[in-house]
């Protein structure tokens, strides 16, 4: 028996391509074809439609669109300005977060820090080279340096893990921890107003690096755990 010809599925037209969306693909094209990096500043807005035969509503949505991605910034009378690289085939993951309370924020955040550093630390000591440990140790060496000198190294002690984060040679890990720090850096600069923040988890920088060096993953996750367990202890104790 045929089917009736209204029981046919129908074949639907294809819908225009948005323009906003080709304007975005076309911007993505010329930075991956001009080689442009972090801090090199964009064509200006009157360039693009010229270029792109497009009204300036249009450029101005792609731009918003980028800058909700973290990939650029718009500076008031200089321009338009690339903060990192970016090509059509990468993959953006932007990060939103409803944080009213900073004690739910820090450990919302530390939870899943937990899981990813931990995995990093794993990976790091399975992959590292010799020229990544001599990277973290550089960083490593001059966090301590800071901490006995002044009782505190925040921006030391980012170095340090995102040296261990490149050296899982999986560009992820720092992009999305990276990404978290700076989204959360109100939260995490100096918690409660208290210089002493996870003091305590010093030392066990020094034994995560000697847990990568010796390539031993597990004792690289126990150490990672260490230091995330004081950062909770801290969060929940300094926050009453």
């Amino acid at each position: 028996m045929k089917a009736k010809l209204s029981d046919r599925p129908v074949i639907r037209p294809l819908p225009a391509m948005d323009r906003a969306r080709q304007v975005t693909d076309a911007l993505a094209d010329y930075v991956e074809d001009a080689r442009l990096q972090a801090g090199d500043r964009l064509p200006a807005e009157r360039e693009l439609m010229a270029a792109l035969a497009v009204g300036r509503s249009t450029i101005r949505e792609a731009i918003r669109h980028f800058q909700a991605l973290g990939v650029i910034e718009t500076r008031k009378g200089s321009g338009t300005y690339l903060l990192k690289p970016v090509s059509r085939a990468t993959i953006h993951m932007p990060l939103s977060f409803d944080a009213v309370h900073l004690r739910d924020a820090l450990l919302q955040t530390l939870e899943v820090r937990r899981g990813i550093e931990c995995e990093a630390g794993m990976v790091a000591a399975r992959r590292r080279t010799a020229k990544d440990l001599v990277v973290i140790e550089e960083k490593l060496n001059e966090m301590e340096r800071v901490h006995l000198e002044k009782g505190t190294s925040g921006p030391e002690d980012l170095a340090f893990h995102l040296a261990v984060y490149d050296a899982t040679h999986n560009p992820l890990f720092r992009q999305l921890l990276e990404q978290m720090r700076e989204t959360f850096e109100r939260f995490w600069e100096h918690p409660f107003d208290r210089q002493d923040f996870a003091r305590r988890s010093f030392p066990f920088h020094r034994t995560l690096f000697n847990a990568i060096a010796a390539g031993d993953a597990e004792a690289a996750r126990a150490e990672t755990l260490k230091i995330l367990d004081i950062v909770e202890e801290d969060i929940k104790e300094m926050s009453k």
